[in-house]
């Protein structure tokens, strides 16, 4: 006999405001112990020097949590321009430092324009890449560098939003930028562009996807609902399943063709659109799931949530 699950058996999604200090994956474990519930996941790491916006799914909206991991990012950070260390961040120890007092606002804005755009970025030896099955910053710790292909990335925003002047120079930007970008790295190739070296000291992501800092909770007003007993007012922080997809074209389906869809077959339905993917709900407006249009129209079911 299976065993039953532990935990209660939730949909939908979180938006915490992650912590300092502390992991991803140590923040979701907690959320989901405060929840009690069955299953979660998060939708991409955040460094424990990070704070901000870490969307985590319960239940059945752990199905559409790759389509944020795939979305743009935003963050505020700092960097300090004169100071490099092992680890691009604030938590690694200093590798070299010189006086960057002689750089000014204007050398720095000038260093930003490269950056802005498409860009190719090395991964950092501290990222959690793997490399045959073991992360990059295992082997990092363990005193190992391995070759690491280069990504492109897009950062479609790049603002300076403070400059503080000094041997340590300090200064504030705002990004906008695809999957995959580390900020780490664009301290660290900001630094060495002015000659000075670089890391962040610094950072939050305020946006991933369709989600802002402003919608997220932090994990001390979870700890006191949950301590309160207050369940239901846990539960009413959870967004729809299908709140990570609300971008993609919504094709509402008969009683008749969403039994079909459950049962895996591909569905003709008038006025969809003629390519992509499509959230899928019932005409009262139940929650598929998602599909694909096929080459002839039709609607075939590519991740779908179970019902009751």
């Amino acid at each position: 006999m299976a065993r039953r699950k532990r935990g209660r058996p939730i949909n939908g999604i979180l938006l915490l405001d992650k912590p300092l200090g502390e992991s991803s994956n140590r923040a979701l474990q907690r959320a989901k112990r405060l929840f009690d519930a069955s299953k979660a996941g998060h939708t991409g790491s955040l460094d424990p020097l990070a704070t901000g916006v870490l969307p985590l799914c319960f239940g059945e909206a752990t199905k559409f949590s790759q389509y944020l991991l795939d979305a743009d990012k935003a963050y505020k950070s700092t960097f300090i321009l004169g100071v490099s260390t092992e680890t691009g961040d604030a938590e690694g120890a200093v590798i070299q430092s010189c006086d960057a007092s002689a750089i000014s606002q204007s050398d720095v804005e000038a260093a930003l324009e490269s950056f802005r755009g498409e860009i190719d970025q090395v991964p950092s030896m501290y990222s959690a890449i793997k490399h045959e099955g073991q992360p990059l910053y295992k082997l990092a710790r363990k005193g190992q560098e391995v070759e690491r292909k280069s990504r492109r990335v897009v950062i479609k925003r790049l603002d300076l939003c403070e400059f503080r002047a000094g041997e340590q120079l300090e200064v504030d930007v705002y990004i906008e930028c695809t999957k995959g970008t580390y900020v780490r790295s664009l301290a660290e190739d900001l630094g060495a562009q002015l000659g000075c070296g670089g890391h962040v000291s610094a950072l939050r992501r305020t946006r991933a996807g369709p989600f802002d800092i402003e919608s997220c909770i932090t994990m001390a007003a979870l700890e006191d609902l949950q301590a309160s007993g207050n369940l239901p007012a846990m539960d009413a922080l959870l967004l729809p399943a299908d709140a990570a997809i609300d971008t993609m074209p919504l094709v509402k389906l008969t009683e008749s063709a969403g039994f079909y869809l459950r049962q895996g077959q591909p569905v003709l339905v008038s006025n969809a659109p003629h390519s992509g993917m499509v959230r899928v709900a019932l005409d009262d407006g139940e929650f598929l799931g998602v599909g694909e249009i096929l080459d002839d129209g039709r609607i075939a079911p590519r991740r779908l949530i179970v019902t009751n």
